[in-house]
């Protein structure tokens, strides 16, 4: 099964714990979108190597995200535009995090260890946000 390798975590959007996943459909959706801003483009914009990402970007990667996890297409863009521009610096974080699971997934399994390499006993759910991938309050 080909979801079976991909990182997927929760994340509370309007309200609720909600699964986000990319796959490489969705990231060749925001490209083909976006075209000839690529995903490495938004990664290296969230991290701070760049200019601050768009709003859009931001809020489509996260919409998409959404899809991957099984919410239909329509319902992920209604519920993001939904969402004041309050939640903006939160999606932001939450694009972040996104990217940085599709890309190194072994951030969610480190998530759930200590520093020794044994289980955490915190009840920490190790797919809900991964430490050390929130963006600094000034990027």
């Amino acid at each position: 099964m080909a979801i079976k390798g991909t990182a997927a975590y929760a994340e509370e959007i309007g309200g609720k714990s909600r699964r986000l996943i990319l796959r490489n459909g969705e990231i060749e959706r925001f490209e083909v979108q976006y075209a000839p801003f690529g995903i490495f483009a938004l990664w290296d914009q969230l991290f701070g190597r760049g200019a601050a990402p768009q709003v859009r970007h931001v809020r489509d990667l996260v919409a998409l995200g959404l899809v991957g996890g099984g919410m239909g297409d329509a319902q992920a863009d209604a519920l993001v535009a939904s969402l004041p521009p309050s939640e903006n610096p939160r999606l932001r974080a939450i694009a972040q995090r996104l990217l940085g699971v599709t890309f190194l997934p072994e951030a969610l399994e480190d998530a759930g260890k200590k520093p020794d390499g044994s289980a955490a006993e915190s009840g920490a759910d190790p797919n809900l946000t991964p430490a050390g991938m929130t963006p600094d309050p000034g990027s």
